[in-house]
This record gives C-alpha cells, sequence and structure tokens, in this order.
C-alpha cells in the first residue's frame, strides 16, 4: 500500500480538493535601526512610525533600535512579500538617515549599559513589556537579544485537517476521525512540528546566512570561533552562527523540552517552565532598589521567552496568555523562528524561498509523522547543532535511524520526497515556480559555494574581511533601493492614519484608571493558564 504521503497527496489532487491547499502566510522580520556609520542608533523608536506597543505593523522587539515589521496574513506569499516591500519603503521615509541593517547578527555594539530596552509607555500593559525585557537583559546580556530573524508564520485551510481526518486511507491514526475538529487541527500542526524538527538542518544548510560576527559580540566570553579580520570572528563551514549555541543559548532552558508529541505534553513542560524557580534567577530576586528587574524568578518569565525553532501558535486575546489560548482554542497556525535574515535581499528573504518553505511545511504537514523519544530529540538536536557551525564541510554526515549519512545525499532524498508537493501547489497556482525553487536548492546542495552562507564568506574574503564593514555596504545597497522608489502617497497615508490610531491607543491606555504595576503583575503571573495542567 503507498505511503500515508503518496495517498495524501493522491486526494488532494481532486478537482475537489485542490482548494483546501491556501491556507495564509505571514511575515515578522526584525532589523536593527543603525546610524550612517553602521553603528547601534541611539535614538528612540521614531514617533513617525507610531506606538511600538499598539501598532499592529511597526514595532519593536528586544532593543529600542531593533524594529519589527509584520504583515498581515495573506493566502500568497508573493501578496505576503509585496506587503513586507511596502512597510519598508514607508519606514524609509520617516528613518531620516538612519538605515535598517542588513544582516541577522548585530552591527558593532556599544557596552551594554549603552544598549537601550524597548521602551512601551506607561501603562501596565508597556510596563510589563518593558520588565520582561530587563528580565532577558539580566538573563541573556543584551548583545543576544539584538540579534534578527525572520519568522515564518504558516497556516493551512482548516477544512484540510477534516478532509485528512475523515479518509481512512489518509487518516493519521483510526481514533483521529472521532477527533474534535479543533483536536484533529491541534494534533496535525503538532504531528507538522515533529517532522520540522526532524528535517530543519535542512533549512539551516540552504538558507542559512550568518557564518560570521563581529569580534565585539561575544563580550569576551570563551568561543572556538576562528580570526577573519581585526573585528571578524567566523567558522570556515558554518551556515547560521545565529541558531548556534553562540545565539540563543541559555542554561536554564538547555533542559527545557516542550514534548511536540502533544498539545497537552507541550502546554505543560511550558506551564511548569513559567511557574518553576530557577536557582540562579531566584537568587538575583525580581526587584532591585525598588525597581522590577525580572518578571519572575522562574525559568521562563513568560512561555514566549522559550527560544524553539518553531513554535505552536493561537492568535491571544486581550489580556490572555498564549499558553491559554492554546489551551482554549488550540493550534491555529505555526511559526518557523529559525530563518536568517538574508543580507542580499533588501526585505530580508526571497519569494523563491517563500516558495519552497511552503513546500517544505506542506511536506511536512502530509508525511507520515510518528512521536519522538527523548533519544530521537537529542539525535535532532545534534543534526540542526551540527549543520549550523559545520554544514558545508566537506563529507559531513548526519544522524538517521541509528546510521551516518551524508548531509548531501539526504538533503537529495528530502527534496525527491517534496517535489511532487511543490507539483500539487504549482498545478494549484498555476506555472512552476515551487519546482523551480526545488531545483534552485538541489544546486545548492550540488556546490556549497553556492549557499547564503558561502556567499557572504566570499564577499568578506574579497573586501578586507570586515563583518562590519560588508554589513554596512549592504544596508546602504537596501536603504538606496527602497529610497528609490518610495511607498505610494496611498500606502503612506495608510501607514500614517495607523501611527496616529496607534499613539491615541497607547495615550487612552495610559489615560484609564489601572491598579498598581505589582498587582497587575502578580494577576498576569496568576493567571489560570489551563484546566488541566
Amino acid at each position: 500500500m503507498p505511503n500515508l504521503l503518496t495517498r495524501r497527496l493522491a486526494l488532494l489532487t481532486e478537482d475537489a480538493n485542490r482548494a483546501l491547499l491556501g491556507g495564509l502566510r505571514g511575515i515578522e522580520r526584525e532589523t536593527l535601526r543603525v546610524d550612517p556609520a553602521g553603528h547601534l542608533a541611539s535614538t528612540p523608536h521614531p514617533a513617525a512610525l507610531g506606538s511600538a506597543l499598539t501598532h499592529p505593523e511597526i514595532t519593536t522587539d528586544y532593543a529600542e533600535a531593533l524594529l519589527e515589521f509584520i504583515t498581515p496574513a495573506e493566502s500568497d506569499i508573493a501578496v505576503t512579500l509585496d506587503k513586507l516591500d511596502t512597510v519598508h519603503r514607508h519606514a524609509y521615509s520617516r528613518l531620516g538617515d538612519e538605515l535598517l541593517w542588513s544582516q541577522s547578527m548585530p552591527c558593532q555594539l556599544p557596552p551594554e549599559a549603552d544598549i537601550e530596552i524597548a521602551n512601551y509607555g506607561s501603562s501596565n500593559m508597556g510596563m510589563l513589556k518593558h520588565v520582561y525585557r530587563r528580565g532577558l537583559a539580566l538573563r541573556y546580556g543584551k548583545a543576544m537579544q539584538c540579534i534578527a530573524g525572520i519568522h515564518y508564520n504558516y497556516s493551512l485551510d482548516e477544512q484540510l485537517w477534516q478532509v485528512l481526518a475523515s479518509n481512512p486511507d489518509t487518516s493519521a491514526s483510526p481514533t483521529q476521525a472521532a477527533a474534535s475538529p479543533k483536536d484533529v487541527q491541534s494534533e496535525s500542526y503538532l504531528a507538522t512540528i515533529r517532522n520540522f524538527r526532524r528535517y530543519s538542518w535542512l533549512l539551516m544548510y540552504l538558507f542559512g546566512a550568518s557564518p560570521a560576527l563581529s569580534a565585539g559580540f561575544l563580550r569576551g566570553r570563551a568561543h572556538k570561533l576562528d580570526t577573519l579580520s581585526d573585528d571578524t570572528l567566523f567558522l570556515p563551514y558554518a551556515t547560521s552562527l545565529r541558531m548556534s549555541d553562540l545565539g540563543y543559548q541559555n542554561d536554564a532552558q538547555s533542559g527545557l523540552r516542550p514534548h511536540e508529541n502533544s498539545l497537552e505534553d507541550y502546554v505543560s513542560a511550558l506551564t511548569h517552565a513559567v511557574n518553576d524557580p530557577y536557582p540562579p534567577y531566584a537568587a538575583l530576586g525580581t526587584k532591585k532598589d525598588g525597581e522590577w528587574i525580572q518578571l519572575s524568578t522562574n525559568v521562563l518569565q513568560i512561555e514566549n521567552e522559550y527560544y524553539s525553532t518553531i513554535r505552536p501558535k493561537r492568535v491571544i486575546r486581550t489580556g490572555e496568555r498564549p499558553i491559554q489560548a492554546l489551551c482554549l482554542r488550540g493550534v491555529q497556525y505555526i511559526e518557523v523562528r529559525c530563518m536568517d535574515v538574508d543580507p542580499f535581499e533588501p526585505v530580508g528573504i526571497s519569494l523563491e524561498t517563500g516558495r519552497f518553505l511552503d513546500a517544505f511545511l506542506l511536506f511536512c504537514a502530509l508525511d507520515d509523522s510518528a512521536p519522538i523519544s527523548a533519544e530521537q530529540s537529542a539525535c535532532y538536536t545534534h543534526n540542526f547543532a551540527r549543520t549550523v557551525k559545520e554544514g558545508r564541510t566537506p563529507g559531513l554526515t548526519l544522524h538517521r535511524d541509528g546510521e551516518e549519512i551524508s548531509l548531501q545525499a539526504w538533503g537529495e532524498q528530502l527534496l525527491a520526497r517534496i517535489a511532487p508537493v511543490a507539483a500539487l501547489l504549482d498545478a494549484r497556482h498555476g506555472g512552476t515556480a515551487h519546482a523551480d525553487s526545488l531545483a534552485a536548492q538541489a544546486a545548492k546542495l550540488a556546490d556549497p559555494d553556492t549557499t547564503p552562507s558561502a556567499k557572504v564568506l566570499a564577499e568578506l574574503r574579497a573586501n578586507g574581511g570586515s563583518f562590519a564593514a560588508f554589513g554596512l555596504r549592504q544596508s546602504e545597497r537596501h536603504a538606496a533601493y527602497f529610497r528609490a522608489q518610495p511607498a505610494s502617497k496611498e500606502q503612506s497615508a495608510y501607514f500614517d492614519a495607523m501611527a496616529a490610531s496607534s499613539l491615541a491607543e497607547q495615550r487612552a491606555m495610559e489615560a484609564a484608571p489601572a491598579g498598581s504595576f505589582d498587582d497587575f503583575v502578580a494577576a498576569y503571573r496568576a493567571s489560570t493558564l489551563c484546566s488541566h495542567t
């Protein structure tokens, strides 16, 4: 009997079901504001861009200078990227002489004390966001929180899961047909996440673009990087130092492995993490000299502190916590968090990459996905870690089913399995964009020198080896691209109106009667996360 992927593809090839291959795509792109010399901007978030607290499309992440552009969810990644392009063009018309940094790894950073933590005003919710970031500074240092990435938000038509579950040949399990639509969908997204864990090393090889960084980023930490120039460290075969232990790393989280085998397991693991004290954090306390320094002394202050490569998500309601939303209404979409900013693309990601991600994620959603054991989880973590630091090493092998297999051979086998998924998407959309994106990735497997990480190192070596100089040069190129064709009057009017509205909303929040911040934090921390945990 054909495998589950083949049977599901056959079902979805039928005319009546092809429309179910839609769903929504959204992108969150982070980027540091820098001055014309390529140093971190010391200016506050531009008022002309609106309120970072309440603006739905332009906000800040950790640092005051770390902008985050959030697109609306669209049915086609081409439309999503067009919207992202427009946000960039508008932002550049309001940034003065500042530039948007073109890299995932930060520009040359000032001393820790001079890196401003993002401010969100004086409302209790604004202060909650700010104090959370103080906690991040305390726990991880400010330099790590200046790292930027591309987050890819992905969902499929909710009817798709029902069609697959109701057909005996395409259901993931015999009991699935009897489950509620909410549970079927959540279970299906968790299965997608498990496959993503198995195969996401491939994304790091194909799209990793941070093989080097400014020497000052490490703040004197011990490392095993090589020196490329006076101000630059690198690893010769690295693909993404951002996703290595040099980027998102922390001892408290090292033992935290939210289980992807069920939503209940996932929620339970995170619930414990936001409620269980961590002794080194407890020793620091939540206040110093009467000032809040972190929201709690637990392993995680809030759920979002968990640094994972992918997350199950649900749009939250006002005052709701992420885990509450997942418990009450199930998984709505997944957020892919491991993608580096592409320094050769003005908006940080190309349409070709988006088309491949759509095919890759649909493959992860449709392929059989058994539960993951602790040993398998460790193996997947090892493959990912090896790829981000050594991915282009000639003859590199990864672990698969107790055996060693070359990265190139496994990658080629995966692309062959994804090919019919890409063909299905092309049949729905018309054209060959998804198949073409697969062909472009096959070329990278055949020749590591054509990967983004190799291209970054080639540019560095050809121009003196300075990461800072390369980053500034690319940032200037992108700025010229956007400034040459500003947003239209209509587009700017749209964003200016949103900015004004967001500022008014923040003022209203700050003017409204509110209890003390201490009480607000206590109520937030005590909010019931889930009835069954």
